[in-house]
């Protein structure tokens, strides 16, 4: 499969040379430094992932920027909190509806091209959407239906970067990789929000949504400068495609956990996410549009990147099955704390916490599943990992939103509280070696 050529060739096939490198080697030496494999900073020194890291961190940045204005805008239009719900569903719900499909072309066709494709086609969208609210009563119709199309180019762009990240580092610096990509995620997550709100507050919403379109420059061209493996030939086509995902899932008892995992517990322990406004203010005493309520959600958000970072450094070594099964008690534990408090101050250090152990969880769980696939089925069942990561939670949100109206919010957290010990209980997530279950399934 052809892919374009790169500045410099022999400097580019080298770094695929050494991302395709021995998994029993002990350290990587890069000059005078050596790093210990699976950590941080030796997924970091491998030059094709630091490059691809770095624009996808920029854009993202971008992303967060849009996605808290988008948010705010809804509100200060209708002050309607089914509009704001509308607009969070264009956004989020076609991570349900389209990620199986995203998944299917990232086993399909060249990874790299796709990633460049779509992130154009986000970026023309955030123009128009950028168009679309330059008036003062922008419509909202077209507005839905723009963030629409920006979420379907997102739902089908993340099962391929998912796909594509662990083939850029070798296999033993798989968990460095993902803890590094859940830390960008999670600090564009505090980044653009700070930027995003300053920038809307100053000029309006249009110059956020220009400037976002203008950030995915950064990860196309970080994607130009590098050369990405070919993914695995083809095989079977439609349908039966779309059901391999599931199939591995049947055929494989950790990934079987994983997937259940990651969609019981975005579904009904994660309510609290989109809940946060109601949250803040009938508990806290917090205003959602005051500067206490970004304070507390920066919190959740640093907590976020100390918690995925943490599993690429302090625990590198540990077993990632144990960590997450340690940390979905630690979640409930939080959780549980987080539901009783009527006060902002101690709100601060447990949503700091519960934000720690949650990406902690979900960093530690997604390693676990990404280690135990072989690369021609990843993008399939990565598919599935993003539908119950990001599709589902919006709909837990909407769920959790009505039974808070009718049981309060302290019984609703608890009851998320007892899911993540449920699931604590039910994971085991196998003892075995990931290398033995590939084996055994007829992996490589």
């Amino acid at each position: 499969m052809t892919q374009t050529p790169p500045a410099d060739p022999q400097g580019a096939e080298q770094d695929v040379r050494d991302s395709l490198a021995d998994d029993n080697t002990d350290a990587f030496v890069d000059g005078d430094r050596t790093f210990a494999p699976g950590t941080a900073r030796s997924a970091f020194s491998h030059a094709t992932f630091r490059t691809v890291y770095l624009g996808a961190f920029a854009s993202n940045i971008g992303t967060w920027m849009q996605n808290v204005v988008l948010g705010a805008l809804a509100y200060s239009l209708t002050k309607s909190a089914v509009f704001v719900g509308i607009m969070t569903a264009a956004q989020l719900g076609p991570l349900l509806l389209f990620s199986v499909v995203g998944g299917m072309l990232a086993d399909a066709f060249d990874r790299k091209k796709l990633l460049m494709v779509l992130s154009v086609q986000q970026a023309v969208f955030s123009l128009i959407l950028a168009a679309v609210t330059l008036p003062h009563s922008p419509n909202r119709v077209a507005m839905v239906a723009v963030v629409f199309c920006i979420g379907v180019g997102n739902a089908l762009y993340a099962p391929i970067f998912s796909a594509v990240v662990p083939v850029l580092v070798p296999r033993r610096d798989i968990a460095g990789a993902i803890s590094l990509n859940s830390v960008q995620m999670n600090a564009s997550r505090v980044i653009g929000p700070a930027i995003g709100t300053t920038l809307y507050a100053t000029f309006g919403p249009s110059w956020v949504f220009l400037l976002n379109a203008v950030s995915f420059a950064f990860v196309i061209a970080s994607l130009l400068r590098v050369t990405l493996p070919a993914p695995p030939a083809a095989g079977s086509q439609g349908l039966h495609r779309l059901l391999e995902g599931v199939q591995v899932a049947k055929a494989n008892r950790v990934v079987g956990q994983c997937l259940v995992v990651i969609f019981t517990f975005s579904f009904l322990s994660l309510p609290f996410i989109t809940q946060m406004p109601k949250i803040a203010g009938d508990h806290l005493g917090i205003v959602p549009k005051s500067s206490s309520y970004g304070i507390l959600y920066a919190c959740f958000g640093v907590g976020a990147v100390i918690g995925a970072l943490s599993i690429g450094t302090v625990f590198a070594r540990a077993s990632k099955a144990r960590l997450t099964r340690l940390g979905l008690l630690g979640f409930a534990a939080m959780l549980t704390v987080f539901g009783v408090l009527r006060a902002a101050p101690p709100a601060y250090v447990v949503i700091l916490v519960l934000g720690c152990v949650y990406f902690a969880v979900i960093t530690s769980l997604s390693t676990v599943l990404q280690q135990d696939l072989d690369d021609g089925v990843r993008g399939k069942v990565m598919a599935l990992w993003i539908m119950g990561f990001g599709g589902t939670v919006p709909f837990g949100g909407l769920l959790g939103g009505v039974a808070m109206e009718h049981f309060g919010i302290g019984p609703v957290l608890a009851f998320g509280a007892l899911v993540a010990v449920a699931l604590a209980a039910y994971a085991d997530l196998g003892d075995e070696p990931p290398r033995s279950r590939r084996l055994a399934l007829g992996g490589q």
